[in-house]
C-alpha cells in the first residue's frame, strides 16, 4: 500500500523548486544595472580649460577674474565681447590673455619694454639694492601706501598685508600706473582700487572709506587715491596686495 504523504511531499518539493528558480532568475538580472550607472557617470567629465582661458566658477565676478589674472576688467570685457560684464555664467570660458589677432595685443607688447625705461627713476635705486634682495625680483619699487603698523603679514590665505590706521587717513598710489578698477563688487574687499603699473604688476587697495579716483585715471606715485576705512571688514585698515602676473606675492620686499 502506497504512503499517502508522498504526493503531498512531491508537491511541496515542486513548489520549492519553482520558487528557487524564480529567485535565481531575479538575482541574475540585478548586475546588469550596475555597469550602466558607472558608464553614465564617467561620461559626464568636464572638458579641460584651454591655455589662456579661465572657466567661470560659482561666485566669480569679472573683476575677481581680472584681478586673479593680472588684467583689467574692461580688457576682459572687450576680449570676450561682453556687452554686460555682470552676465557671466558658471562654466563660461573667459579669455584672460590678449587675443593674438587683436589690435589690443600690439600695444601691450612694446609697452612692457617702453614702460620699463620710464620707470627708471625708481628702478635706478632698485638696481643698486638688487643684490640684497635676490628673491624679491627688483622689477618695481613701491612706496608705502599708508602710514601705520602692519597688523597682518602676507600668507597664501591673506594674499597681502594689512596696515592699521585712522579713519579718513590718505591712501596713496604705491607707484605710477592706471586705475583699472574702482568699486565694491569684490566680496571681502569693500571699496577697492586696483592700479595696473605695467603688464606684470598690479596693486590693490581695499576697505577704503571713499575713493578719490575712477577707472581709467592715470595716477602718480604717492598720489592720494582713497581714504582709509573699514568697508567689508571689522576694523579700520588698508589691505594692500601686489600681484605679479595675477599671482599674489609678498609686497614687503618691494616697499621702500
Amino acid at each position: 500500500m502506497k504512503n499517502p504523504i508522498n504526493p503531498m511531499f512531491r508537491y511541496l518539493l515542486l513548489l520549492l523548486a519553482i520558487a528557487t528558480l524564480a529567485f535565481n532568475v531575479g538575482c541574475s538580472t540585478t548586475p546588469r544595472a550596475k555597469p550602466a550607472n558607472v558608464v553614465d557617470r564617467s561620461g559626464g567629465a568636464s572638458e579641460p580649460t584651454p591655455p589662456g582661458y579661465y572657466r567661470v566658477k560659482r561666485g566669480d565676478t569679472l573683476a575677481r577674474i581680472a584681478l586673479d589674472n593680472g588684467q583689467s576688467p574692461r580688457d576682459l570685457a572687450q576680449w570676450n565681447n561682453l556687452s554686460n560684464p555682470n552676465l557671466i555664467e558658471v562654466g563660461d570660458l573667459i579669455l584672460v590673455r590678449p587675443p593674438a589677432s587683436s589690435k589690443l595685443t600690439v600695444k601691450p607688447i612694446p609697452k612692457t619694454a617702453s614702460d620699463t625705461p620710464k620707470a627708471d627713476v625708481p628702478k635706478m635705486d632698485a638696481a643698486k639694492e638688487a643684490p640684497k634682495e635676490v628673491v624679491a625680483e627688483p622689477g618695481i619699487r613701491l612706496s608705502w601706501p599708508a602710514k601705520g603698523k602692519v597688523t597682518e603679514e602676507f600668507s597664501e590665505k591673506t594674499k597681502g598685508i594689512d596696515i592699521a590706521g585712522k579713519l579718513g587717513e590718505p591712501i596713496t598710489a604705491a607707484s605710477d600706473g592706471k586705475v583699472v578698477y574702482a568699486g565694491n563688487s569684490l566680496r571681502g574687499y569693500g571699496n577697492l582700487v586696483i592700479i595696473k603699473h605695467d603688464n606684470t604688476y598690479l596693486t590693490a587697495y581695499a576697505h577704503n572709506r571713499m575713493l578719490s579716483v575712477k577707472e581709467g585715471d592715470a595716477v602718480k606715485k604717492d598720489q592720494k587715491i582713497a581714504e582709509m576705512g573699514d568697508t567689508d571688514t571689522n576694523s579700520v585698515k588698508l589691505h594692500f596686495e601686489l600681484r605679479v602676473n595675477g599671482k599674489p606675492v609678498n609686497p614687503t620686499p618691494y616697499l621702500q
